[in-house]
């Protein structure tokens, strides 16, 4: 029998199939729900948990607490369900129906909610048992049990203050009291928020020297009483009118009073006069052993120091075997102050520090108190000196799989790291890659080769661990510095279009406090050579303003950018921003007219949403650049090497590889040779809704439900190009929507990702304002065959390694 399936049919099968995969939840598979039972008992067992939550409660908090609620069922009332190829659920071994463990799970759950200040919920539980049968096997008598609960009122901390007998804990706490997330009359009450204020606190005298303190040495009281109900009153009508106004505000608006206060040992009278926690040590001698072996034991090395060698400073010393690290570079890597009060975030800045540099792969500590200081050692154990890792990457640049104009690229990276270069712990990154991109449909190229571009490049760069500023520049509150020196010369050849050649050097810091990470680049200097060759001389004389993004020059320039992530208000929410700007140094035009004079900027945000098993991405991203100085030479736009581009498996996936833009022009969708689009100006935004389907031996299963918003222009206007340039009047036409559907392979260390998007609104579709027509759908776009023989597709697949943002 001969399979006949015409290419439409086959590529709305295969849509059809990726919907299919990606309608996979955590409960549904389309419209099947299917749950196999194994090895169930002949009485009622457990066969579906669920709570269900009541009460005037923000989406996000009743989520939180429904997630967290989950995870207090009793053992023996618990349903375990594992899910199956992303279409069903098997549950094996169910647990036998026991209505006693409904007490058990309503006291878990009663502690919980009492923790987050939900001191009076109403918790009702109810179940039934239903038989079911499957042709003549044994009936199950599935058991449904719920938690219907009602949360009431969360309380407020409406009174909160410090009772501490010791004057100077007093007195540093007050100090310091502005710094307290606790608000009163505002903060709900939560253990939580106690323990992270009881944590700060602790923190607080840990780093002024107490370094014996601990949290059992504080404790917070909560009272929820009224202080009206302690005044005498010998009305007893008075009384129960009190006692009636308590209850009613204490259900309307529940509050309670916070006093932390040093904790009282009630054991005996020696403990209530133990203060030992109350005596401040300074900061003793440190010492260094950077050599230590896996199999080594650092106590049995605090007593046995003869089996090292000893290089001895001012303040600290370095015990050592060979002779791999230069004793001197420690001083570099050290925040402690021998002699100051101990200070428990330089201790762990340290350690931190040591962790970052790249040339150990853990740090081990020991603390032993001398009389009133600390000494503080750390153990290094190194990493390996030298390694050669090979990384293959793959991806797909335009979005037909099935006819012409495909092109698939291959690249091979090669990387030699050293960790210790000079013995001073400098890291050193040697990288050669060599790429390629194969043509599939000759018919489609100007080159009838298989061959259609062709990479080379070679990289070098040093990370010296600290930043080498030829200025006065305090770096004390940051947590690491580097200094970065690297250089690349690539080499590319796009059959018949151009060969380009270049030489990239740049000299820089990195910098990072906390969750901040700062880089800064001064010189970066950028040289490139460009050869066009026949094919990209035919594109200059259809479209003259290609002329302009391939001309190329000298950039000498500096660059900067901030990167932070941070925490959304919810502990599920991961924030990351991003500024970047480079400026060319003016004036050097004069001297040389092929030095480039432009300035560039660009922010993007991503937010990351875990909910439970699923998650939820989001990204904004904005770029801008400016060519300030108009040269004959170097043209009106950035080097195209500077310029945004958009579509291909990282941005506008419904769209090939820079096969969107410029705005709503028309110009490159009507070339017949070089239809590639390079702009000054991007604005993209991306949705992405991510979940499991299913786990296969080694490798997890996800799929993915996207949109993406966006496009690229020009910022100067060009009469030859008419709909190129940015124009917020006309931002509505311009914007491009693509949405569609993806599955995700995970192999814990690499991710395959496979896209499939749809253009919902093209600005180069000419009908319908450039909306998708979902009654006259085709694949193919026509309307303008008249103009050129390249084939236009209303959508695109996309391969690419890793997640999408």
């Amino acid at each position: 029998m001969i399979l006949n399936i015409k290419k439409d049919s086959f590529l709305l099968y295969l849509v059809l199939l990726c919907f299919l995969f990606s309608s996979c939840s955590e409960e549904k598979f389309l419209f099947i729900n299917r749950v196999s039972v194994k090895n169930y008992p002949d009485t009622p067992f457990v066969y579906s948990n669920a709570i269900k939550i009541n009460g005037n409660i923000e989406k996000d908090e009743k989520r939180t607490i429904l997630e967290s609620l989950a995870g207090y069922w009793a053992d023996s009332l618990l349903a375990k369900r594992v899910q199956r190829f992303g279409i069903s659920y098997s549950l094996k071994n169910p647990p036998v129906f026991d209505s006693a463990n409904i007490a058990i799970t309503r006291n878990f759950m009663n502690s919980y909610l009492f923790s987050q200040g939900y001191f009076n919920p109403v918790i009702n539980d109810s179940f039934y048992i239903d038989t079911f049968q499957i042709n003549s096997r044994k009936p199950q008598y599935r058991t449904f049990v719920e938690m219907d609960i009602n949360l009431g009122k969360q309380t407020i901390i409406d009174s909160f203050h410090y009772d501490l007998r010791d004057t100077v804990l007093d007195r540093i706490t007050r100090n310091n009291s502005k710094d307290s997330k606790i608000i009163r009359g505002k903060t709900p009450y939560s253990k939580d928020i106690i323990a992270s204020e009881l944590d700060r606190l602790i923190g607080l005298y840990r780093n002024r020297g107490y370094f014996l303190i601990h949290r059992d040495n504080l404790v917070a009281e909560v009272d929820t009483l009224d202080a009206s109900l302690l005044n005498f009153t010998v009305d007893p009508i008075e009384q129960m009118q009190i006692i009636q106004k308590w209850e009613e505000n204490k259900s309307e608006h529940p509050s309670a009073k916070v006093t932390v206060e040093q904790k009282r040992f009630v054991d005996t009278s020696y403990s209530n006069n133990d203060t030992s926690y109350l005596k401040r040590f300074h900061t003793g001698h440190i010492y260094f052993y950077p050599e230590t072996k896996i199999t080594e034991f650092p106590d049995t090395l605090l007593n046995h120091p003869e089996f090292y060698k000893k290089h001895d400073f001012r303040n600290y010393s370095v015990y050592f075997k060979q002779g791999l690290f230069a004793p001197k570079i420690f001083r570099q890597f050290n925040y402690s102050v021998v002699g100051k009060p101990y200070n428990d975030d330089e201790f762990y800045k340290t350690v931190s520090t040591l962790n970052q540099v790249g040339s150990w792969k853990q740090v081990d500590t020991r603390t032993v108190i001398r009389d009133d200081s600390v000494d503080l050692y750390y153990f290094l154990y190194p990493d390996k000196k030298q390694n050669i890792t090979y990384n293959l990457e793959a991806s797909r640049n335009t979005g037909d799989i099935l006819s012409s104009g495909n092109f698939f690229g291959l690249a091979l990276n090669i990387t030699y790291r050293n960790r210790n270069v000079w013995h001073r712990a400098v890291q050193s990154s040697t990288s050669f890659t060599n790429g390629v991109e194969f043509g599939f449909n000759q018919s489609q190229t100007v080159s009838n080769s298989l061959l259609q571009a062709f990479q080379l490049s070679l990289g070098q760069t040093y990370s010296l661990p600290k930043a080498f500023i030829p200025f006065k520049f305090k770096t004390g509150k940051l947590d690491f510095g580097r200094t970065i020196i690297s250089a690349n010369v690539a080499y590319a050849d796009r059959q018949n279009y151009f060969r380009i050649r270049s030489l990239v050097a740049d000299f820089g810091y990195d910098w990072k406090k906390k969750n901040v990470v700062w880089q800064f680049r001064f010189p970066n200097i950028e040289l490139y050579s460009l050869d066009t060759l026949p094919a990209l001389v035919e594109a200059f004389n259809t479209n003259p303003f290609l002329r302009n993004s391939f001309n190329t020059g000298r950039v000498i320039s500096v660059s900067a950018s901030r990167t932070v992530t941070y925490p959304g208000k919810n502990k599920n929410v991961t924030n990351y921003l991003r500024f970047a700007s480079e400026l060319c140094i003016p004036g050097l035009n004069k001297l040389d007219d092929r030095i480039y004079e432009f300035i560039k900027l660009e922010g993007e945000f991503r937010k990351t949403i875990a909910l439970h098993r699923t998650s939820v991405a989001m990204r904004a991203f904005a770029g801008f650049g400016y060519n300030y100085s108009v040269s004959s030479a170097l043209g009106v736009t950035l080097p195209f090497y500077k310029q945004y581009i958009a579509g291909g498996p990282n941005s506008m996936r419904a769209w090939g590889l820079r096969q969107l833009g410029l705005g709503s022009s028309l110009l490159s969708d009507t070339s017949t040779t070089f239809s590639d689009r390079y702009g000054d100006m991007q604005l993209e935004a991306n949705l992405e809704y991510r979940y499991p389907l299913m786990h296969f031996t080694s490798v997890n299963i996800h799929g993915a439900v996207f949109a993406d918003a966006g496009n690229i222009w020009n910022v100067r206007k060009d009469i030859n190009n008419h709909g190129s340039e940015f124009n917020i009047s006309r931002l509505g036409k311009d914007i491009a929507l693509g949405v569609g559907t993806g599955l995700r392979f995970d192999f814990n260390y690499f991710l395959i990702r496979v896209d499939f998007g749809i253009k919902l609104k093209d600005p180069a579709r000419l009908s319908n304002n450039g909306w998708m027509d979902i009654v006259h759908f085709t694949w193919r776009n026509h309307e303008l065959d008249q103009y050129t023989t390249a084939k236009r597709n209303n959508y695109a697949i996309q391969l690419g390694i890793g997640l999408p943002f």
